[in-house]
């Protein structure tokens, strides 16, 4: 269970069992286990929407997205934030691109952006409370940590050092190729057709940023694959909104 506790140590902010001192082995077979973490997550958002069930359904939008906010540390929408600035502010450039993703401060399009995509989050969290389909809840957060193994099997890891690049170079590619099927196959026995088209709607954000990734910095970073979750996370709930 070592890798799990790993991945939820990394992804949220949640009582774990604290490592210190990890191989570059460890780190990457916690990669695995990024689907079971949006699990948990998950979980929680329901536990939350069900204690909440009695309140207005944007109130209850609102505390949902506040909680889903802090469980993961920011750390997802910060990923977004420098990506954000550094696709604007780099024109272009490759090396002005990832310098600008280094950079600690947030600039106006990162600001914009984030007010988008939590009002994105927001509208359609309150869509899905209102149509009461709250099993979406519980997928969701799976999915879109999924696209990060999928991501990091075909995807280049364009820095050379942090937790990112072992997370690339000691991701157990047959194992994740397994999780990810498995994970694909809960989703489809459990939701169906509409888990069918939230599987194409995952999929597709995680080819369209792809692209822009590659087009633009020749791969990945840490912050590009935190903007896939978030970005995953709010066409994915869209995507639930309009099923329902």
């Amino acid at each position: 269970m070592k890798p799990f506790f790993i991945a939820l140590q990394f992804l949220t902010r949640l009582p774990s069992l604290n490592y210190s001192g990890l191989s570059e082995q460890e780190i990457g077979r916690s990669l695995l286990h990024y689907p079971l973490v949006g699990l948990v997550i998950g979980i929680l958002l329901l536990i939350t929407t069900w204690m909440t069930a009695g309140i207005d359904p944007m109130m209850s939008a609102a505390l949902l997205l506040a909680l889903w906010t802090l469980v993961t540390g920011i750390l997802h929408l910060d990923g977004l934030a420098d990506s954000a600035d550094a696709w604007i502010g780099g024109a272009g450039d490759r090396e002005r691109t990832l310098s600008i993703m280094k950079d600690p401060y947030c600039g106006p399009a990162a600001v914009v952006t984030l007010v988008l995509v939590l009002l994105i989050k927001f509208a359609a969290l309150a869509v899905i409370i209102q149509q009461s389909d709250w099993s979406y809840l519980l997928l969701i957060p799976v999915l879109a940590r999924a696209q990060l193994l999928l991501l990091f099997l075909t995807t280049p890891y364009v820095r050379k050092n942090g937790l990112g690049a072992a997370l690339a170079e000691h991701q157990p590619e047959k194992a994740s190729f397994v999780v990810y099927g498995l994970t694909t196959l809960l989703i489809l026995i459990g939701w169906g057709w509409d888990g069918m088209t939230l599987l194409f709607t995952a999929i597709a954000t995680l080819l369209l940023l792809q692209k822009m990734m590659l087009s633009r910095i020749d791969g990945t970073t840490g912050d590009t694959a935190g903007a896939l979750v978030e970005i995953c996370e709010a066409a994915l709930l869209v995507a639930a909104a309009a099923i329902g």
